[in-house]
């Protein structure tokens, strides 16, 4: 695979100092984002969910042995044992022993899930949704103009860019004005999705779009163009950074569909470019957010790897970099408002659904979501503890022949060791069994000045019950 992303020769570098370098050596101090991390974690376990359903989902028999998922667990990303992965989702697996007797289960999708399924494939095919995708591929292929990319590339960015499985066989077909896919010269490679035609009308960038709608068609190519900049809480940004960001900001804006890697790579020029063209990419992601190894790769086949990683170093005002489930997610801080996505479409609210299925268990084939039920259950066992106490307490005075224990009393020859005792179990069946506790200590009961573990419900009652008797005969 790396033989693939071999591109382009090094190119002799400047060895003066940017105000980007001063800026991320002494100033820079990453703070968290947590609504940006939550919008990466949510979508925890969704992308292995959909890679498994979409395996069960090509099977003839629509089922497949546990055995063939534990095979190819790497590739479809399953994160943990993936019977106990399977069973983490009730509402969408489901298991089953052919004849009765197999070894292996055999797991297959619910109706839930594959209702969901069919409205996904409905999304897939709808002539909007298509339109839309293959507006995207082109500016990809036009984005530095690269003009071809390898088909192994794009299967890593098949998620973000919102890609179907057999999108070679049925989508680029349906374009032949924009891309084709032709055999690849490069070793490792099945093939390149090439670009046919240049589009002057989609070699416009988000931010020019932007740009000319506020300036009333005063822009012209090559002025300056402020990047979008949102900070997480918590971070500082002092009078010798903020005139770094202006300076930056105000350096012509070269379009990520021009090619300047006649640039030096540690000029402030082509800093503002490469993150221009990061920009552009992160903007063709369905949900504005993609993987870092992912991005890499990407940029070293385009020979803005090392760039792209200046970027993301520098510019945290415009991409924000999650630690969230186990690895460092790239996100784009003005795709998203308080933690929210705020440009949807039919994809991501296709994936929204498969979320919402995912948070579901069933219980007594009916679905509650899982928060109800975690509450349920809470209920439940404080429900069964209580009981089980009333019902021992019961137990232990059934036994005994005391008529009057209302007050749960002690009978005693000292008027004082009764009181206290009467508070002691009062307090005792107000507080459960938390005097048993190691915080308790040691405590004196009645006047006795004893420093001895104190004694449970039920021997206090034994107690209570041998006093009576001995008073009795």
């Amino acid at each position: 695979m790396k033989s693939i992303f071999r591109t382009i020769s090094s190119r002799r570098q400047s060895s003066h100092r940017t105000f980007a370098d001063t800026a991320a050596e002494d100033v820079y101090k990453f703070v968290r984002d947590r609504g940006l991390d939550h919008a990466v974690e949510r979508e925890k376990n969704l992308r292995p969910l959909l890679s498994i359903k979409d395996l069960i989902r090509s099977e003839p028999a629509k089922s497949v042995p546990i055995s063939v998922i534990t095979t190819q667990k790497d590739s479809l990303r399953v994160p943990l044992r993936p019977i106990e992965f399977i069973r983490s989702f009730p509402s969408v697996f489901q298991e089953s022993l052919p004849g009765g007797i197999g070894i292996h289960p055999h797991i297959s999708l619910t109706p839930e899930i594959l209702n969901l399924d069919a409205d996904e494939q409905l999304v897939y095919g709808s002539e909007s949704y298509k339109q839309g995708l293959a507006d995207r591929l082109l500016k990809l292929l036009m984005i530095n103009r690269i003009n071809k990319i390898p088909l192994e590339l794009l299967d890593l960015l098949k998620w973000d860019l919102g890609l179907p499985q057999d999108y070679v066989q049925t989508m680029v077909p349906e374009f032949p004005d924009y891309f084709r896919v032709i055999k690849s010269k490069l070793r490792g490679c099945s093939g390149e999705l090439e670009l046919v035609c240049w589009s002057n009308d989609h070699a416009v960038s988000v931010l020019e779009k932007k740009a000319r709608t506020v300036g009333k068609g005063e822009y012209t190519k090559g002025s300056a163009i402020a990047f979008p900049m949102k900070f997480s809480n918590g971070f500082v940004v002092d009078k010798k950074m903020k005139k770094w960001i202006d300076d930056w900001q105000k350096l012509p804006y070269i379009s990520p569909y021009e090619n300047a890697l006649h640039l030096s790579a540690t000029s402030d020029e082509s800093d503002k470019w490469a993150a221009a063209v990061l920009h552009e990419i992160m903007n063709l992601f369905v949900s504005k957010k993609a993987e870092k190894d992912a991005i890499l790769h990407l940029g070293e086949f385009m020979g803005l790897r090392s760039r792209f990683k200046r970027v993301l170093h520098n510019h945290p005002g415009v991409f924000y970099l999650s630690s969230k489930l186990r690895t460092h997610t790239v996100v784009l801080r003005d795709g998203y408002k308080r933690g929210m996505l705020i440009e949807s479409n039919e994809l991501v609210t296709s994936r929204n659904r498969y979320m919402k299925l995912m948070n579901t268990v069933k219980k007594n084939n009916k679905a509650v979501s899982s928060s109800s039920s975690k509450r349920e259950d809470k209920g439940k066992v404080e429900g069964e503890v209580c009981d089980t106490d009333a019902k021992a307490g019961n137990d232990d005075i059934s036994g005994s022949d005391v008529e009057d224990d209302r007050k749960g009393e002690f009978v005693g020859d000292d008027e004082d060791d009764s009181e206290d005792d009467e508070v002691d179990q009062n307090q005792s069946l107000n507080r459960g069994r938390r005097n048993s506790s190691p915080r308790a200590g040691s405590r004196s009961f009645g006047n006795s000045g004893s420093r001895d573990k104190p004694q449970s419900r039920r021997n206090k009652i034994g107690l209570k019950t041998e006093k009576k008797r001995s008073r009795m005969y």
